[in-house]
């Protein structure tokens, strides 16, 4: 029954929209706007990335404090 009443008012929607004469100004002004979303988006994923990478060391400050070793990838010479 929703699908029914969804399907009816994109299809009155699209109708309407085929009568109507659109100003070239508000499509160009759509495609900045996309255009800035999709650039916002990236920027917003790569910042969450840094994000869960600073969280995922902050727990090694406390051990750096102490005088502990760095943990991760040894070195792959031995002392030399």
């Amino acid at each position: 029954m929703i699908e029914n009443v969804k399907n009816f008012v994109r299809r009155s929607w699209n109708w309407l929209l085929g009568k109507t004469t659109v100003d070239e100004k508000a499509v160009k002004a759509y495609k900045v706007v996309m255009e800035r979303y999709k650039l916002t988006a990236d920027e917003l994923s790569d910042v969450a990335k840094a994000i869960k990478q600073v969280g995922n060391q902050i727990d090694d400050i406390p051990a750096a404090i102490a005088g502990k070793k760095r943990k991760g990838r040894k070195n792959g010479t031995k002392n030399k």
